[in-house]
């Protein structure tokens, strides 16, 4: 299904701002559906011979709908839209003229004209037209709920007419906000309530008012609840500044243990400030339920930063007990287990500043890369460059793949780019433990060392190489059977704990190429995959 800016775009000539502003009544035009008990319908010219384009439909949420099939994409002419030709080109709303009938559902036409008011604050020219289509097959008589709804939607549509509803949006204001449905309160010029419905005094009631809201002060009403003296104020002032047909941000308001949030809308029909439009929603559960995840997430983290200082304490330990040892071999493995420990130590780092239990892995393997060259036991000077990016990884693919990069990235720098002395005294290339045995070529010495970390996605599959330039395999090493350590840890890792596959192999243009094949969805325990 195309979208309303497709439809705009490909159809019509509208400019666009002026599409723009489709878009924000298409984002707030609920308010309207609800409180009209209708579908609204937004309708665009295509020709000048009256033909019209449905670029967006809105169902309500208190009332059947007068459509069962989507009428978005629809295009219509002829005696089917007079009534929205005459709003379009007379720029006035139409009410007049008897039910029609969809199928066996009868209803009743409307049409709004819909205008962009200019940058000197003037109600402009008429771009769209939105068509209340109410569907009459449950008419009753209308409560004191319904007159009011159906009295605030006219004061809302007769502002979409003059290009003041809806209003704009503040900057970072997201588009959660309380429904017709949740509580709502109509205010007079004054700022007196002149109707609460019953779920708006349910919400007053939870914040410690238990009396009738008609008659009240909002405003004052407001300042007298909230808790903190400041949030009353502002609260205050947001109904204050709705009333001089402004449109203040939404508020909450905090009161015995109790949460409210509030949107104010001016009603400025015809231009004249006649009241405004308070909704209410009670969050309190919701923001219970964000402070339990913010306490969470806070224990969560402070968890990772324990254990990472923990394994920062046993790197140290570990680097202690190198010094006093006296056995070349015995300080080498030591050395690697700091390493090894101090690559994990990286990932719960990363998560205790994470707001969830997944890392931006691609800061991680750039600092053990970078480690990588510092520490390895070479004289010669080896670049390290990635290409690709490893995206965001959960906790238990990252803490297993860093020690896997750790030892590949190690084995790259100091087996594929030896001392000279050393290999010389091998009687073959020095390289890194491979599958393939091959006939191993001469380096060129102009070509600087490098080692390359690659990453793409591909089908919920990780797919990474570390590839270098170095020396390549050595031709009777057998990875299968080879006795390394780290290499035993990287297929147990890739193997057991990431589930994947490891091959390591001649590159094609010299060298070693280890290429690893992560999955990025689990199994659960019922056998499903889990992303």
């Amino acid at each position: 299904m195309s979208t309303l800016r497709d439809l705009a775009e490909e159809h019509t000539h509208l400019r666009p701002a002026d599409i723009d502003h489709l878009h924000r009544i298409a984002g707030d035009w609920q308010l309207l559906s609800d409180l009209s008990f209708a579908d609204l319908l937004l309708w665009v010219p295509v020709d000048a011979d009256g033909t019209f384009l449905c670029v967006a439909q809105v169902r309500p949420t208190t009332a059947p709908t007068a459509y069962q099939d989507d009428q978005v994409g629809r295009i219509v002419g002829g005696p089917e839209v007079a009534h929205l030709g005459v709003a379009y080109s007379q720029g006035r709303i139409w009410r007049e003229g008897d039910p029609v009938w969809y199928g066996d559902v009868p209803a009743r036409h409307e049409a709004i004209p819909v205008r962009l008011r200019t940058a000197e604050g003037e109600a402009g020219e008429v771009i769209a037209v939105v068509g209340r289509d109410t569907n009459l097959s449950t008419a009753r008589t209308p409560s004191q709920l319904e007159l009011n709804y159906l009295t605030t939607a006219d004061d809302l549509a007769q502002m979409i007419a003059d290009g003041t509803f809806p209003p704009p949006r503040h900057p970072g204001e997201t588009t959660s906000a309380p429904r017709v449905g949740d509580g709502l309160v109509r205010l007079d010029a004054g700022g007196k309530v002149t109707y609460a419905s019953p779920n708006a005094q349910s919400a007053y009631r939870r914040l410690g008012y238990a009396s009738h809201l008609v008659g009240e002060d909002l405003a004052a009403l407001h300042r007298r609840l909230a808790g903190d003296p400041l949030d009353g104020t502002e609260a205050a002032n947001g109904i204050l500044a709705a009333l001089r047909g402004e449109a203040p941000p939404r508020r909450e308001i905090d009161a015995r243990g109790a949460t409210m949030l509030t949107r104010a809308l001016p009603l400025m029909p015809a231009g004249v400030p006649i009241g405004a439009l308070v909704l209410v929603r009670d969050i309190t559960e919701v923001r219970r339920r964000d402070r339990a995840l913010i306490t969470k997430d806070a224990t969560i983290r402070e968890i990772h930063h324990r254990v990472k200082n923990n394994l920062q304490t046993v790197a140290a330990l570990l680097r202690l007990q190198a010094r006093r040892v006296s056995m070349p071999e015995a300080r080498v493995a030591l050395e690697e287990s700091v390493r090894r420990v101090a690559s994990i130590a990286l990932v719960h780092e990363t998560l205790s500043m994470s707001s969830d239990e997944a890392v931006e892995f691609d800061g991680i393997v750039d600092r053990v890369a970078s480690a990588a060259t510092e520490v390895a036991a070479t004289e010669v000077s080896v670049g390290m460059r990635r290409r690709g990016s490893f995206g965001v990884l959960p906790a238990e693919i990252a803490t297993s793949l860093v020690m896997v990069l750790n030892e590949l990235l190690l084995n790259a720098v100091e087996h594929g780019f030896p001392p000279a002395d050393e290999a010389d005294e091998a009687g073959v290339p020095a390289a890194t433990p491979g599958l393939v045995p091959v006939v191993v070529p001469e380096v060129d010495p102009s070509v600087r060392p490098e080692v390359v970390v690659s990453a793409h996605r591909f089908r919920k599959m990780l797919h990474v190489s570390v590839t270098d330039n170095g020396r390549g395999l050595p031709p009777d090493f057998d990875a299968e059977r080879g006795s390394r350590l780290g290499l035993q840890i990287v297929r147990a890792l890739v193997t057991g704990e990431l589930r994947g596959t490891i091959e390591l192999r001649a590159g094609a243009n010299g060298g070693t190429e280890a290429v690893l094949v992560v999955p990025l969805a689990r199994s659960a325990p019922d056998g499903r995959s889990q992303a």
